[in-house]
């Protein structure tokens, strides 16, 4: 590895040249900085102390919500992913949930019964990548009432990949495309500043700003944190839930000092990994549903020259994906959930799991799919009552890791999940909506056809299909 030249100008030039703005060029060169250096990013435990006790939303929800302030406030989905993990070639918001309906219809109908039922014009932002912007704006046309679609989008950066070898910009004349990589969604913070939008929405009178994803449908803004947060007077909050076993591999909050941090499996010394999973000893998880004030945001951004300086996330690829033989490189990444630690008198609150439904698998977008998930009269997706916050635990194999192949298994209806405590499944099957299943299920089909799940009521039993 050549590290004994700076090639950092070479960077910048491609980065100026493709069009980028400074913010994003800043926020790259600290990445780059860190990678060069030889950062680690990890955090071990003797550095940091658990967080014993967080408020939560049942003590906050007792502030009345006001429609005041929600004039100042914008809503900020990140809408940045294509799902291709799951087989897809678009916005994993264009997937249909619930009848018919996409992740990002859902979205629309939230923000319009917000504005309704409040008489606001509240403020609607998608953060799109360059991957799911035409797409994206395409399917807002439905939604005249949300505003023109240009109008809505601010746009993430992209940047280039580093070739491990020479700490260059790498090169790949073959499809110059995949010279360039996403930066995570801490990218947040230098595309608000890169692109004007920052400036603007201040100059516009907004006040506080709420982040979510676009696949979780249980967050949407909810009037009652957003009054306790304007009265806390705190510059930055995030949402956690408290651990369960299922998230014993997550990341987790922690503080040092007085400062909250967010520490990632990434950054865990494998000495310190039996800590990092006791939940009992680290008890809360980011949801990823952030409130920010923007006149801190502006004040730490001019502090750190125009950055937000968030931990380095370095992803090792080759940059051709398909390609193994192909040059490595690593992408550099930030997580905005990080830059709690950026923000002197950050806060957390602990919330309820139906604010936290996010879809990353199939076995999760056969979840929200079914029964298990009542979607509200103010149309967020949600845990149905009778789940008392629990989600049913999915273990679907690798015949529906992707959408095409969960899509042709439920060809027939969604099976019923609302009383499932665990469903395993093995081998190609067909569900229906004549399916319930309760307690603990497991179905195997030793075979390679696709076989249907008799109809009817199953309950705590294995299932072995046979032809």
């Amino acid at each position: 590895m050549d590290n004994g030249t700076d090639h950092f100008p070479e960077f910048a030039a491609k980065m100026r040249a493709a069009g980028l703005a400074d913010a994003s060029v800043r926020a790259f060169e600290h990445s780059y900085r860190a990678l060069v250096a030889g950062a680690t990013g990890l955090v071990p435990e003797a550095d940091i102390a658990p967080v014993a006790t967080l408020p939560t939303y049942e003590e906050t929800a007792t502030v009345d919500g006001r429609a005041d302030l929600l004039t100042q406030t914008v809503v900020l989905k990140l809408n940045g992913g294509l799902g291709t993990s799951m087989g897809l070639e678009s916005p994993k918001s264009l997937l249909p949930v619930r009848d018919g309906r996409t992740f990002l219809d859902l979205i629309a109908q939230q923000i319009l019964h917000l504005r309704r039922t409040h008489g606001v014009p509240l403020r609607f932002l998608l953060m799109n990548s360059f991957s799911t912007s035409a797409a994206t704006l395409a399917a807002l046309a439905r939604h005249p009432a949300l505003g023109e679609p240009k109008s809505l989008e601010l746009l993430q950066n992209f940047i280039p990949k580093v070739d491990l070898a020479t700490l260059r910009p790498a090169q790949w004349p073959a499809n110059p495309q995949l010279e360039w990589c996403p930066p995570g969604h801490g990218d947040l913070f230098p595309a608000l500043l890169g692109s004007g939008w920052l400036d603007r929405l201040r100059a516009d009178g907004a006040r506080y700003l709420f982040v979510s994803n676009a696949d979780n449908l249980g967050a949407s803004l909810d009037p009652k944190l957003l009054a306790w947060f304007a009265a806390s007077d705190s510059p930055f909050l995030m949402e956690v839930c408290e651990r369960t076993t299922a998230d014993r591999k997550g990341g987790h909050l922690a503080r040092r000092g007085n400062q909250l941090l967010l520490r990632e499996s990434a950054q865990c010394p494998a000495a310190d990994e039996a800590a990092f999973q006791d939940i009992t000893r680290h008890r809360y998880f980011n949801t990823n549903n952030l409130w920010v004030r923007l006149d801190a945001l502006a004040e730490v951004l001019r502090q750190h020259d125009g950055i937000i300086p968030l931990p380095l996330i370095k992803n090792l690829k080759t940059v051709d994906p398909r390609d193994p033989q192909s040059p490595r490189v690593a992408q550099l990444e930030t997580a905005m959930g990080a830059a709690i630690e950026c923000f002197p008198g950050a806060a957390a609150v602990v919330v309820p799991r139906t604010r936290f439904a996010p879809v990353k698998t199939c076995a999760d977008l056969l979840a929200v799919r079914s029964d298990a998930y009542a979607l509200t009269p103010d149309w967020r997706l949600e845990l149905h009552p009778d789940r008392q916050s629990q989600p049913p635990a999915l273990d679907l194999d690798g015949h529906y890791k992707l959408v095409d192949q969960l899509d042709a298994a439920l060809a027939d209806g969604v099976p019923s999940l609302r009383a499932c405590r665990s469903l395993t499944v093995k081998g190609p099957v067909r569900f229906s909506s004549a399916n319930v299943f309760r307690g603990a299920v497991r179905i195997t089909n030793p075979g390679n056809r696709p076989l249907a799940v008799p109809p009817g009521v199953h309950t705590d039993t294995e299932l072995i299909l046979q032809p």
